[in-house]
């Protein structure tokens, strides 16, 4: 048996396959392609030569370039001693060297695992040897004026490969001198190998690859502990993005803005994958509207994805320029306010919205309705082979149109089992993730409103004890359960508190033994565990004892009122 087989056989004893019919379905109804991702790339890159693929500040690249540029830089990977199959950990933000580390690993046969850049040791750690990883891709220090929270993240990852079963190489992008042993300058990789030797080895590699392989791992929200490993295969992770891409009716003549983080799938399905599926350019980006929007404009972006942290952006003074070549904006991560509706048309834009989630199912509100199913709801699913349902949460009793009910899907692009997590994937399992007849249960509370002649979607709250936090899904029992290792706290309770910019942050209520706590306190601890920052509480309220149901619960519903009433009297609301 190959190295390739051997690491495929192990993502099958520990992954759930699509059924048999359903792959050939899927196929046949010409969902599914037979091509690997980065094989894609470069069917794009035959198409679309010289047409820009990636712009950034740091650059820009044609399709020929990034094809070039990836096929090099794969065949030097595959020099270090990684073979297909390998896991990456993947800790990068969004820049032009991102998309073509992306391309390349594909390319070498490699499995990106999609952590995030602000992920540390306490959730690494963990998601590393679950899934095996062999290298560890992170960029250097704050290289490019980018701040990655004071973390150096190449010292990072040595101390990670310290005592590691299998950890064994590091891979740096924007290296700006002397690296240390085991660690590699990814982008030096093969700049000696001839383009057609590159192409050529790159070739062999993707020959013994499946379209349906585990490509990509991403990561779960979670609704306890580290966040869960979400297998997807080449060919229905392309699918999901050009299906996406087909929904907003981009061409090869869209240039698509990205600001959310790229490593995201959000980032990969909407900011990578999709404008490549149809030969688009992506203008890629990071968070900061000073920067962004500048770019964004000169670009002349036409299409735009904005997350609940950039919901100011039409107020900002770059935007009106911006908005010159803007066609469409979504808009994603939360209840869409009138007034920013209204703002958006008011520039000139198309506005709608997006719902989707890393274990597939995306909703999308289709161009050409009205207003009110635009601003009231997420909209329907992107494909027509999406099954979705609503049913009683915890029952598998459906819920009549109008009514609320937690939201069930399966299809061409969303997971059939979490990786190496049997109990969550026993269908119809009390507290399993799957319903007896295949629905991925998302834990998000919806409804169904007949609008325009659609079945469209409203998100009406969730059944998961999660924070959303700009974005950042923050698991409340996972931080409650880190909180409780502290000394000095003997219950706590985490609960979101509104906040204008992010959406939600996460405000920890604790019961002490009788010692004073303090936020600093909480976060020196949590630092001390080595938690990414983003799950660290922003408020600590020290309580004598927990409020509770008449049935003993804990009322975080209570706990969420009086924060807000707490921050209105305050006044850091209005």
């Amino acid at each position: 048996m190959s190295t390739d087989q051997a690491h495929r056989s192990r993502w099958d004893a520990l992954r759930v396959r699509y059924p048999d019919d359903l792959v050939t379905t899927f196929r046949d109804a010409g969902l599914w392609g037979t091509r690997t991702l980065g094989e894609e790339l470069h069917a794009a890159a035959l198409r679309f030569a010289d047409r820009d693929a990636v712009v950034a500040a740091e650059g820009r690249l044609t399709y020929a370039e990034l094809d070039a540029r990836t096929d090099r830089i794969a065949a030097g990977l595959a020099g270090t001693g990684l073979e297909p199959g390998d896991p990456v950990i993947v800790q990068a933000t969004n820049r032009l060297e991102t998309v073509i580390a992306w391309y390349a690993m594909l390319k070498a046969g490699l499995v990106p695992v999609a952590t995030l850049a602000a992920h540390r040791g306490h959730e690494v750690g963990q998601i590393s040897r679950t899934v095996g990883a062999r290298a560890h891709l992170v960029e250097a220090g704050l290289s490019h004026g980018r701040s990655l929270g004071g973390i150096d993240l190449v010292a990072f990852a040595v101390e990670q490969a310290r005592d590691h079963p299998t950890l064994g190489r590091i891979l740096v992008l924007g290296a700006d001198g002397p690296l240390p042993d085991d660690a590699v300058d990814l982008l030096e990789l093969g700049t000696e190998i001839d383009p057609a030797d590159a192409r050529a080895r790159v070739e062999a590699i993707q020959s013994g690859l499946n379209p349906d392989d585990v490509a990509v791992f991403q990561l779960s929200g979670g609704t306890t502990g580290v966040p869960k490993l979400i297998p997807r295969a080449h060919a229905e992770y392309w699918y999901n993005a050009r299906a996406y891409a087909g929904t907003l009716g981009w061409t090869e003549h869209d240039r698509v803005g990205h600001l959310i983080p790229v490593i995201h799938n959000a980032g990969v399905v909407c900011g990578v994958h999709a404008p490549h599926t149809v030969g688009a350019c992506l203008v890629l980006t990071g968070h900061d509207l000073d920067t962004a929007l500048p770019l964004l404009a000169a670009e002349r972006t036409t299409s735009v994805l904005f997350g609940h942290v950039h919901y100011r952006a039409p107020d900002h003074p770059a935007y009106p320029e911006l908005a010159r070549s803007l066609r469409i904006v979504v808009l994603s991560g939360a209840k869409v306010s009138e007034d920013l509706f209204a703002t958006v048309t008011g520039h000139g834009a198309w506005v709608g919205q997006l719902f989707g989630m890393a274990e597939g199912l995306f909703l999308v509100t289709p161009l050409g309705t009205s207003p009110e199913l635009r601003r009231t709801t997420v909209g329907v699913p992107i494909s027509t082979h999406d099954e979705v349902v609503l049913l009683e949460p915890g029952t598998e009793e459906p819920v009549p149109d109008g009514g609320v009910g937690e939201l069930c899907a399966r299809g061409p692009y969303t997971l059939r089992g979490y990786y190496a997590a049997e109990e969550r994937n026993v269908p119809g399992a009390e507290g399993g993730a799957f319903t007896s007849t295949g629905f991925y249960r998302t834990g998000d509370l919806a409804a169904v409103r007949l609008l325009d002649g659609y079945r469209a979607i409203s998100i009406e709250g969730r059944i998961k004890d999660l924070i959303n936090r700009g974005g950042e899904k923050i698991n409340a029992e996972e931080v409650e359960l880190l909180l409780l290792r502290h000394p000095r706290i003997v219950e706590a309770a985490l609960v979101a508190m509104p906040d204008p910019r992010l959406g939600e942050r996460g405000c920890a209520f604790v019961v002490t033994d009788g010692t004073p706590i303090t936020l600093d306190d909480v976060r020196a601890h949590l630092r001390a565990l080595e938690v990414a920052t983003f799950k660290w509480p922003e408020r600590v309220e020290v309580v004598a004892e927990m409020v509770r149901t008449r049935i003993g619960k804990l009322d975080k519903k209570a706990m969420a009122a009086d924060i807000t009433e707490t921050l209105r009297a305050e006044g850091a609301l209005t």
